[in-house]
């Protein structure tokens, strides 16, 4: 286990490889655990980190740091105590709405970034995620057994106060209107079979500007990275090898990787 202090608080992260870095910023249901495997994928020619935010996983339990301001501070602060100047994100759910506010507080740090699941309205995102528990949304979206088992008890230890303030911080915000005004390159990712965040229909995404595009995958849930693993590293393969400020539309997308809305 590695951690970091911030004012006086607990931050857990890991890391794994060497090279150039990738962050990976987990969703409301877990912690960094989740990312294991697409982060030994990446380890190979990437530095790859993962941390837990304010309120989840092995991170401190602290109220007044579960805003979306505090908890994009909180990769910034991040960066600067580990020496990394500007890292390509991977942000899941909560994560990705994070990584919007980080890219337009401090646009400098993000090299570019894929938003996985994240809802652009508030009427994409599933009234259970309010409602039900963090394990037994987990054994909705993935199942039981025993490889499922670490991330329910990862989710678990999420501090409810944190995953409902920030679910309702997200639902307020006009995500859209974040991602229209961004300067670096965002990769938005779906899973077309979804139920807890809605995949972005055309109008949802109309009025985007040329740094973002969208892509779904067909036979993924909520967690893309587990559902089509394979399918989602080659597709994060692409998107890390493009070259800093290239458009992402030149990603060599597959067809088998579904449809490319823009």
């Amino acid at each position: 286990m590695s951690a970091l202090i911030i004012d006086d608080e607990l931050v857990h992260y890991e890391v794994l490889g060497r090279g150039r870095p990738v962050i990976f910023v987990h969703g409301w249901l877990g912690s960094w655990r989740y990312w294991i495997p697409t982060m030994q994928a990446a380890s190979a020619e990437y530095r790859a980190y993962a941390l837990d935010l304010w309120g989840f996983g092995d991170t401190a339990k602290a109220a007044p740091r579960y805003t979306l301001d505090a908890q994009a501070e909180l990769l910034a602060r991040f960066m600067d105590q580990l020496g990394i100047l500007k890292a390509a994100f991977v942000g899941h759910g909560l994560g990705g709405a994070v990584l919007l506010r980080l890219a337009h507080q401090h646009p400098d740090l993000a090299d570019r970034a894929m938003s996985v699941c994240l809802p652009l309205t508030s009427a994409a995102v599933s009234a259970r995620l309010l409602s039900g528990s963090a394990v037994s949304l987990i054994e909705w979206l993935l199942g039981k057994g025993p490889a499922v088992e670490p991330i329910s008890r990862e989710a678990a230890k999420a501090d409810p106060a944190a995953v409902e303030q920030t679910v309702r911080a997200v639902m307020e915000t006009e995500q859209r209107g974040q991602l229209a005004e961004l300067k670096p390159a965002v990769l938005l990712v779906h899973g077309e079979k979804d139920p807890m965040i809605a995949p972005p229909d055309e109008a949802a995404l109309a009025g985007l500007n040329g740094n973002v595009h969208s892509l779904g995958l067909e036979d993924s849930r909520h967690f893309p990275m587990l559902d089509e693993a394979a399918k989602f590293n080659r597709l994060l393969t692409d998107f890390l090898a493009v070259k800093s400020g290239e458009s992402l539309s030149n990603l060599g997308l597959k067809d088998e990787w579904k449809r490319r809305i823009r």
